[in-house]
């Protein structure tokens, strides 16, 4: 069964981007040293009205912005839109 979450008021839930396994160089990176993912596609928005970002834009945002929760067993992030940095094109 799917879990479904509707963020509230000015809040968004985002996927993030899946952090490269492999350098360039071809050296496996370990889940230990990898950096926390800092792009992710928005998939819900809040209650609020007057949202910038849409459903489905790839953004970026501040390193340790939001709260991590798991649906569906894949990792999301619950974070305000002011914690959204930009909009990547």
């Amino acid at each position: 069964m799917a879990i479904k979450i509707q963020p509230l008021h000015d809040r968004v839930l985002i996927k993030p981007m899946e952090a490269e396994r492999i350098s360039k160089s071809g050296i496996i990176i370990p889940d230990t040293a990898k950096e926390k993912p800092q792009e992710g596609k928005i998939v819900a928005l809040g209650t609020a009205d007057d949202f910038v970002v849409k459903k489905g834009d790839k953004v970026i945002y501040a390193k340790y912005s939001g709260t991590e929760i798991k649906l569906d067993g894949k990792d999301h992030l619950l974070m305000r839109e002011e914690d959204i940095l930009g909009i990547v094109k």
